[in-house]
């Protein structure tokens, strides 16, 4: 789960991490307010207009402005980035409307860092990693200079030691703007890794992180991910959630109980269990297809169920080919096939379907689909299905 800026610096702030005085806005009357405000409270006529997506590089793409004429200016500025389709490297071609602004103070920068945190699956630990070039892509940073970034793997136990903090630190050069701005970064790590923990983080950045004219240590930017399968403990979730910024089809499928994720391909994928999931993806891309979507209807899904699949699958105008992948166990494979029919009947279905079925009463239910009179292929393994999908979809 995504969350916008303002709502990580709120976070941030809960916490103690240093951050610049701001407040959000809806409209563009709220964004004149809040420059006012701002001016008023801390003395500086330069304020920040920033869009507020879920997304990096809006700067980049035109979505964080300057306003050094004070509070008309900021208004001037919001009229142009709220309502615009910003366009980023990580929104793709369509880009993504700017339905929130985020109104900040200026402040006078010295140098830009990077800072961030990670859960590392290979080391199954959270790593915490920096680097000089803040304000910069960290993916082209990694790909192009991965000396500069220092990553440093925090104890569960212990948390982040105080050495690894300073040794962060030093990486980065902070020593020659005083001791000041060193202990300054080592108390905004520590907490960071504090609140990661505590928060229930899958990703948290700070980039850039800034080391101001007067040496201080300030979260310029924040970005931060939740892990969804902790949402358990988390009540306050669903309001810093904002459904205009993810797809509609994903919340339909989550509501549903579904697992499913949106993709760039043409192949529809039913299948049960996250596992069986990704390897069918894979094998029809190894068939030389590409999956439209990764749907994972569960180990113990009803008709009903099975249905609702067909429809969010069939609602991507994308899709020209379907492929059922079914390994009953818990799941039976009548039950899947009788979703299949019903499916099938009620939405009229157009597009070819491939339906391979294994496991638990997989003889009834091939016999269901062969005598369903239906427009379906079966499919005796994996790669069988996954051939002839790809087939049907390139006709």
């Amino acid at each position: 789960m995504k969350i916008h800026e303002y709502q990580g610096k709120q976070i941030f702030a809960r916490y103690g991490v240093p951050i610049p005085k701001g407040y959000p806005a809806m409209t563009v009357s709220d964004a004149e307010a809040a420059a006012e405000r701002l001016i008023k409270e801390t003395g500086i006529p330069v304020v920040v207009v920033k869009a507020q997506i879920h997304a990096g590089g809006r700067g980049k793409g035109g979505g964080v402005k300057v306003a050094k004429g004070g509070a008309k200016d900021a208004r001037a500025l919001a009229e142009k980035i709220l309502g615009m389709q910003l366009v980023t490297h990580q929104t793709g071609p369509g880009g993504q409307k700017v339905r929130r602004l985020y109104i900040e103070q200026g402040l006078e920068i010295e140098r830009e860092l990077y800072l961030g945190m990670v859960v590392d699956r290979e080391k199954r630990r959270v790593a915490m990693m920096a680097s000089t070039e803040g304000g910069v892509e960290i993916e082209k940073v990694a790909a192009e200079t991965p000396e500069k970034i220092l990553t440093v793997h925090i104890d569960p136990l212990l948390g982040l030691a105080g050495f690894q903090a300073r040794q962060l630190a030093y990486g980065l050069d902070l020593q020659r703007h005083g001791k000041e701005t060193v202990a300054g970064f080592v108390k905004l790590a520590t907490t960071l890794a504090t609140m990661f923990v505590k928060e229930d983080c899958s990703l948290c950045e700070i980039n850039p992180l800034i080391v101001t004219k007067k040496g201080e240590v300030v979260a310029l930017d924040a970005k931060i991910n939740f892990d969804d399968n902790a949402d358990f403990r988390h009540k306050e979730w669903p309001e810093l959630r904002d459904a205009d910024e993810e797809d509609p089809v994903e919340l339909e499928a989550k509501a549903a109980g579904l697992s499913y994720v949106s993709l760039d391909g043409n192949i529809g994928c039913l299948v049960n269990g996250a596992g069986l999931a990704m390897s069918t993806m894979d094998i029809i891309k190894h068939c030389g297809g590409t999956p439209a979507n990764f749907l994972d209807v569960g180990g113990s899904a009803t008709e009903e169920a099975v249905t609702k699949a067909f429809k969010i699958i069939l609602s991507s105008p994308k899709v020209k080919a379907i492929f059922v992948n079914i390994f009953g166990g818990i799941m039976k494979c009548d039950v899947i096939a009788a979703g299949v029919i019903n499916a099938s009947k009620q939405l009229g279905l157009k597009v070819p379907l491939v339906v391979r079925l294994e496991g638990t009463n997989v003889e009834l239910g091939r016999k269901m689909l062969a005598e369903s009179g239906l427009a379906i292929e079966g499919a005796t393994t994996m790669k069988d299905g996954a051939q002839k999908v790809v087939a049907a979809a390139s006709r």
